[in-house]
Formats: C-alpha cells, structure tokens, sequence
C-alpha cells in the first residue's frame, strides 16, 4: 500500500482557516450589538482554536474513502463542511464543562469560569456564577446552531449536503442524549461497565468517529453499505478513543491533556475505568474509591486513588481493551475496503488516523 497522503498538521490549519472565516462573517453579521457580542465571539475563537481535530479528519476521511481524495474547490467544500463537526465539538465542551462545573479546558478558564471572573471583575449587579452559567449555555447553544449552518453551507451540491446533515441530525440527537444520560448516571452514584460503555458509546464514540465518517461519506454519496461498513469501523474505534481519554483523565498529565491531576475523580465521572476498578478492588478499596468519587481531592489523594485503581487492574483492563477494539476496527476497515472498493489512498489515510486517536501520549 502506498503512503498516505495525509499531512495532519496541515490539514488542522485548513480547518482552523475554515472556522476563522466562518467566525469573521459572524461577526461582521452580529457588530451591530455592540461590544457585548464581540465578547461572545472572542470566546467562541478561544474555545474552537487548537485541538487535535479527530472529528473534522475522520469526516474528511470518510469523504476519500468513498469518493477518493478531493482536491481544488471540492476540497475546500469538504473541509468546510469537516469543520462544522469540530463546532458541534466545540458547543459540547462549552456545555459539559458547566455541568461538571469544570475550572479549565485547554490549560484556560471554562467558559462560564471566564465570564462569571469578568463579571466579578467589573462589578456588575447580581451572581456572577449565574452570568457566567447563562453565557455558557448561550455560546454553546450559538456554536451548535453555527454547526449546522457551516456543513448546510458548506458549497457542494445540495442533494449529498441534505443527505449528510441527516446524519447530522442523528448525531446531535445521540450526543444530546448520551450526556443526558451522562449526568444521570452521575446523579445516581452508581454505572455498572455496561452501563459505562452505554454512556461512552453515545456521548462520545459515535459523534468523535462514526458520525463524522458518515457525515464525509453521506457528502461523497454513500449508499447504506458503505455506512454499514464504516460504522463496523468507526464505532469500535469510538470507543477505544474514547477509552483513551478516560485513562487521561485520571492518569494525563496536565501538561498534556489541560486539566488538573485527577480532574475525572475530582468530577466524579464513572467511567468504564471506574466502573472496572469498583468491580474488581477490594470490599475496602473499593468503598474508599466510591466515597472519593466527586469530593475535592488534593494531590495527594489523587495519587492514592491512581494507585488504587492501578492496583485493581482496571487500568491495565482498559489499555487491553483499547488494543483490541483498535484491532477491531483496522480489520474492519480493510474488510470493508474490499467488499466496497474504498480508495487506497484514504484507507491509508484512516489507518494513520486510527493510530493517532487510541496511542495519545499519556
């Protein structure tokens, strides 16, 4: 198989260059209100600046598969149309962090931190936490709206378009859902690893790479098995990605991943890692492990419950069900490659991409 010709770096500044001209034409569109609505737009250049663009790449992977690598104008309409996933992206982080009532997001205040210290720092009359709740419900809800403007508008034919933001639909609709479900199993205290992986499938798995498959694919004019296929891929990948990430959150480095040691404990999620550790620690540790779930730790204590976690085997658990979900889906991608006469090139590309999202440093 030849090389991919894939340029990551690259490819992240062709998105970034999309949503910066997308964000200058709201702009122009919203000056007439003044300084307050120059505000909101800062933020909403802060919150979708830098990232790995996984979303975006899977989506414009998804279009090469089906339809080959594009290029000229039709590549600008498909990186256009790859950006607006990373908007979606975008509104769901402004959201999730409020309701965790996270501090930081990308080593910078959460959105509803920073308005609600700007409220504080100008004095302005009533709750600064309510203003700073209200402007991050707000942007969320304008970046999700933006999403589906920057994909219906994105400049290729209005058939496959219509075709892709069906697709589009479904993923708000699941993404939506599944942090719902989310905050509920939170609520309740209490996940089982079935009901963690529920949580991960539809929160995140489907809407960070199946979705965004579908999306290019629906673009490029796929038919149901070419979705079936990339699904067979896509989702399985989903969930090691996502798997990944539940590993950062307990044992990332800040430095890395932006957030403080531990964040995930802190928060309380109950991951599929937490779940697995619950499970398989002992009567004691693992009662220690659940009342800590949630509390205000310090560094020490974070050290602790690693320790734990890793004791229980929970961690190792999960990093052999990343590689074999990982393994999965490479085999699928090549199988669906044959029975659908993908692109060689763009399966390369995928392949690149599958690596990139399940081996990110630690």
């Amino acid at each position: 198989m030849s090389e991919p010709a894939w340029d990551p770096v690259t490819f992240r500044e062709r998105v970034q260059g999309a949503l910066d001209s997308f964000l200058d034409d709201q702009q122009q569109r919203l000056a007439p209100l003044g300084a307050d609505a120059d505000r909101l737009l800062a933020e909403a250049r802060a919150v979708v600046g830098g990232g790995k663009r996984f979303r975006a790449a899977f989506c414009h992977g998804g279009f090469a598969a089906v339809a080959g690598l594009p290029s000229g104008e039709e590549e600008a309409a498909v990186v256009r149309a790859a950006a607006g996933l990373e908007l979606l992206h975008a509104s769901a982080l402004v959201h999730d962090d409020f309701m965790d009532a996270s501090d930081t997001r990308r080593g910078r205040p959460a959105t509803h931190r920073g308005f609600a210290a700007e409220h504080r720092g100008d004095r302005w009359r009533g709750d600064p936490d309510q203003y700073g709740a209200a402007a991050a419900i707000l942007l969320g809800d304008l970046l999700l709206t933006w999403a589906d403007e920057l994909v219906r508008r994105c400049g290729l034919g209005w058939t496959t378009v219509a075709a892709a933001l069906d697709v589009f639909d479904l993923c708000r609709s699941e993404v939506i859902a599944g942090q719902f479900l989310d905050v509920s199993v939170q609520a309740r205290g209490v996940a089982s690893v079935e009901q963690a992986m529920t949580v991960l499938r539809y929160k995140s798995a489907k809407y960070s790479i199946e979705r965004p498959l579908h999306v290019g694919a629906a673009l490029a004019g796929a038919g149901a098995a070419d979705l079936a296929a990339l699904t067979a891929f896509g989702l399985p990948l989903g969930e090691a990605f996502q798997l990944r990430d539940d590993l950062l959150g307990v044992f990332g480095d800040p430095a890395t991943t932006g957030k403080p040691a531990g964040d995930d404990l802190v928060e309380g999620k109950r991951t599929v890692l937490v779940a697995l550790a619950l499970e398989h620690a002992s009567a004691a540790e693992a009662a220690h492990l659940d009342a800590a779930l949630g509390t205000q730790l310090d560094d020490a204590q974070v050290a602790r419950l690693r320790e734990l976690i890793e004791r229980s085997g929970a961690r190792e658990r999960v990093e052999t069900l990343i590689e074999r979900l990982a393994d999965d889906a490479v085999a699928a991608l090549h199988r669906g490659a044959g029975e659908q006469h993908w692109d060689e090139r763009a399966i390369g590309v995928l392949e690149q991409l599958a690596a990139a999202a399940t081996d990110r440093a630690h």
